[in-house]
């Protein structure tokens, strides 16, 4: 049997390539980790924020707090605050420390609730959340939070208005049953005090009966007015013909005497879409109430000048600033007393012997419905000032 000879071994003498030759070099590369995100867009994101922000860490130091948040808070802004404990920097809120304390031992942590700061007279609506790793354990806490002063505000006066137009279909029901009698009562004593005889007491009855029936009858009216619904009849207007309309008028209400009228009105003031009666009903009612506080002598000095409300922040890039009139009444009587000033716009509140306590409610109802305001800055001694600030353009106009 032959038998194959054993093949000779031969080394495998071809060079061998190397692995990388032709190999494109992205290919030999190892893929990368993919790069974390800058940490830097992210607090530039939340600075930028139109809501305010505060977040800290389980330790209660502050790892981030926005430029809107200083805001709200009034408080002043410093680098030196990151990393300070919350009660150390909102020392001076203790309301929202309060609140803040809670994020890591209640179990359910409020969402959309309202906190009212009172040294700020402001109101915010916050969220409060907790923020926890991969594991579920809470490493810290984040509140999100927003101004609410001016929706607040909003619905307090439309809360208002709800209820005055329920009071005010109940006082206008009673005071059309009071008005005739009082009329009545009026033409009665007139009629009887022609015929009783001239005796001195029986005269001076009758003249006092009429003139409180009178008084009676013109607060009647006064009410009836208040409690009507203001219906604005809105046309182009000159302010400085109401303000020269209002002095005279006020004149044939409270006699002027020795006061001295002084205007300074802005070159060029725009024409205004307000009703022109009741604007001037405004201005002659402030005017008459100066006379009355001076009481024949002393300065009353009428300015008017345009300003621009700016729009709220939340909603820049919606809605434009809006244009307006300023008009301020300020005299050097006597001043109102501040424990008045809060009430003084209150429905039958009165510092007079005589007055009704409606005159300047009815003055607020006309500027609301002009979506205006009026203030008041005033100092036993020192004299008062009214401000009413009207939008140029009507309601109307601002969204054509």
């Amino acid at each position: 049997m032959d038998v194959m000879p054993p093949m000779p071994h031969r080394e495998n003498t071809r060079p061998v390539r190397p692995l990388s030759a032709g190999v494109p070099v992205e290919r030999r590369r190892k893929p990368r980790a993919q790069s974390t995100p800058d940490d830097r867009f992210f607090r530039y994101l939340v600075s930028n924020m139109r809501n305010a922000v505060l977040a800290f860490r389980r330790d209660g130091t502050i790892a981030l707090m926005n430029d809107e948040a200083y805001r709200i808070f009034g408080l002043k802004k410093s680098d030196g605050d990151l990393g300070r404990t919350y009660a150390d920097v909102l020392r001076e809120r203790p309301a929202v420390i309060r609140v803040l304390s809670g994020a890591f031992e209640l179990s359910h942590l409020p969402n959309r609730a309202e906190l009212r700061l009172k040294d700020l007279d402001r109101v915010i609506g916050y969220t409060l959340s907790q923020v926890k790793d991969e594991a579920g354990a809470p490493i810290g806490a984040v509140m999100f939070f927003k101004d609410l002063t001016q929706v607040e505000q909003l619905e307090e006066r439309e809360r208002l208005r709800d209820r005055l137009a329920s009071l005010g279909e109940m006082a206008a029901g009673i005071a059309h049953e009071l008005k005739n009698p009082l009329a009545g009562i009026e033409v009665m004593a007139g009629l009887l005090r022609r015929q009783v005889p001239q005796v001195g007491d029986a005269q001076s009855l009758l003249a006092d009966i009429i003139a409180e029936a009178k008084l009676a009858n013109a607060i009647v009216v006064e009410m009836l007015e208040f409690v009507r619904p203001v219906r604005l009849q809105v046309e182009r207007t000159d302010l400085a013909e109401v303000l020269h309309q209002s002095v005279t008028l006020a004149e044939t209400k409270v006699p002027r005497r020795a006061v001295e009228v002084k205007m300074n009105l802005e070159a060029d003031l725009p024409a205004i879409e307000v009703d022109q009666h009741q604007l001037c009903q405004v201005f002659t009612n402030l005017l008459a109430n100066a006379f009355e506080a001076l009481d024949g002598r002393g300065h009353i000095t009428i300015t008017a000048s345009t300003a621009t409300i700016e729009a709220d922040p939340a909603l820049a890039g919606m809605q434009e600033p809006t244009p307006t009139v300023v008009v301020d009444v300020e005299d050097d009587g006597p001043g109102v007393p501040a424990e008045a000033q809060d009430k003084i716009f209150d429905p039958f509140f009165t510092t007079k012997p005589q007055g009704s306590g409606l005159g300047l409610a009815i003055v607020r109802k006309i500027v609301d419905a002009h979506d205006g305001r009026i203030d008041v800055n005033s100092s036993a001694g020192r004299g008062t000032r009214f401000r009413v600030t009207i939008p140029v353009a009507s309601a109307s106009g601002w969204f054509k």
